[in-house]
């Protein structure tokens, strides 16, 4: 690990305008993924500003009926929330398909959601890797890509997103609000939160440098069995092959979102419509336009499957 200072934020403004003064800092709270990319010298922030004790960590109603999760609140205290569990099921049990109890007593919204993608030639700083190094090449195109995407890629890069969690909040149409260094705030959708690779596979989501999420809010309750199945290697600890997200409602209606086949937590809305009439009518939606690579073709299928068994437990 690289030499870096350390200073800890008492604000959010302070927190952003620590980052305008050092150009190139980072922000660190739960630390689950940047200390790991730091060790191994794939991140090498000079400056680090610790926002791990924000004024950011409740879980409030909104005046619209949803709630309003803040940036610090960790994974555990999330998942274990009785409100998110009566209403919001499906992301406590995307939570603790996540990770383990170590990790989510660490881990927070706004980290979680950050998690940078994941790709093993990302981590292997002796292969080219566009994400890790811009304009250095894709070792994962023509190499070993089992896990990795199926869907929205490019020449540039195939990783997939990583997170389980961002899974679920794309199936809720949750937004991402943030505030800069101007004391600017915004709402993200989702939806819109995170980069298509394209040719610039480093730069991940919307957000702007110095830019800091204060929470993650959520709407108004929709009813609706909620489901989360996440298919991987092992029991536990493990990345997901790919994931179905699903709120699905009494007459076979819902939403469904994909795990491990992109870059994002993959959703089209217009395959929604499909859903009463079966898993394989809804996957052929969901996959359109995908381009698997002989090592990632299982996906295919798997994710077929895998709603088909979701859209059978739904209905009992």
């Amino acid at each position: 690990m690289k030499a870096f200072t350390y200073e800890r934020a008492a604000t959010p403004a302070g927190a952003t305008a620590a980052f305008a003064k050092a150009p190139g800092a980072r922000f660190i709270a739960g630390g689950t993924n940047l200390l790991d990319l730091m060790k191994l010298q794939i991140e090498t922030p000079a400056h680090l500003i610790d926002v791990s004790r924000l004024a950011l960590d409740t879980i409030e109603p909104t005046k619209e009926g949803g709630l309003r999760i803040g940036a610090m609140v960790r994974n555990t205290d999330l998942a274990a929330d009785a409100r998110v569990r009566r209403d919001y099921g499906l992301l406590t049990r995307a939570l603790v398909a996540g990770a383990s109890g170590q990790l989510r007593n660490k881990a927070t919204t706004a980290g979680n959601l950050l998690q940078r993608t994941r790709c093993p030639y990302f981590y292997d700083t002796n292969q080219p890797c566009n994400k890790r190094q811009p304009g250095s090449g894709c070792a994962a195109i023509g190499g070993v890509s089992r896990t990795l995407a199926v869907l929205g890629a490019s020449e540039a890069c195939i990783a997939t997103h990583p997170s389980d969690m961002a899974v679920a909040m794309r199936a809720l149409d949750a937004s991402v609000e943030t505030v800069d260094a101007a004391g600017k705030a915004r709402a993200i959708p989702i939806a819109d939160f995170y980069r298509a690779p394209g040719t610039t596979p480093h730069l991940e989501t919307m957000l702007e440098p110095g830019e800091l999420i204060t929470a993650v809010t959520l709407p108004k309750p929709m009813g609706g069995t909620h489901i989360y199945h996440k298919v991987r290697d092992r029991a536990s600890y493990a990345f997901a092959l790919i994931s179905v997200a699903a709120v699905v409602q009494k007459d076979g209606s819902g939403r469904v979102a994909l795990g491990g086949v992109a870059h994002k937590p993959w959703r089209v809305e217009a395959a929604e419509a499909d859903m009463p009439r079966g898993a394989k009518a809804v996957a052929s939606g969901l996959l359109a336009g995908a381009t698997p690579s002989h090592d990632n073709a299982y996906k295919l299928p798997l994710v077929e499957r895998t709603l088909a068994g979701v859209l059978a437990e739904a209905k009992g």
